[in-house]
């Protein structure tokens, strides 16, 4: 957020991703936002707080992050030659407002072969990614046929309509 003019603090909390089993999956990542961002607005209780989930769907699943390399390679072997969709929530408060919205991209791989996946987990950190990759790491550079929507969106944080958000909502624009 800096590059688009806003300088920002950033807070780290442990937060159990707790999600409630009647919720729909295009639900879940602004209902995690929202959850995350209670949670900070406990403790810091003047500042502005955004907060954001990511998770990625695929045939109505939502792949989390993956706990081990076996579970990171059969996530990348499912997402390999198909169509998903990254949806972010994302939630910003003050004292006074909350505001809650959510975006969501779709992403196409081409077929993945068993080494290029294999080369991906060894060489880099699947293990805190929804759907166990990075766009903007080598698997989404050689991977990635399409995506349609916002790039910055698959990596975890709409900026655009973040920055509309602050504009618009909250009347906070960098110049």
């Amino acid at each position: 957020m800096y590059q688009v003019g806003f300088d920002f603090e950033v807070k780290s909390k442990d937060f159990d991703e707790v999600i409630r089993m009647d919720l729909d999956v295009k639900e879940v990542s602004k209902y995690l936002a929202q959850q995350k961002n209670d949670a900070y607005r406990k403790l810091f209780t003047s500042e502005i707080i955004v907060t954001a989930d990511t998770v990625v769907i695929v045939e109505d699943q939502i792949l989390g992050k993956p706990s081990n390399s076996e579970e990171a390679k059969q996530m990348l072997l499912q997402l390999s030659n198909g169509k998903h969709s990254v949806m972010t929530g994302v939630c910003i408060s003050s004292n006074d407002k909350k505001i809650s919205f959510d975006d969501s991209t779709n992403v196409t791989f081409k077929k993945l072969d068993v080494n290029e996946v294999d080369f991906y987990i060894n060489k880099f950190w699947p293990y805190d990614k929804a759907g166990a990759y990075g766009i903007q790491e080598w698997i989404g550079m050689i991977g990635i046929e399409t995506i349609e929507g916002c790039y910055y969106n698959v990596m975890g944080l709409p900026i655009n309509k973040v920055y509309d958000c602050f504009k618009n909502e909250f009347a906070i624009t960098p110049y």
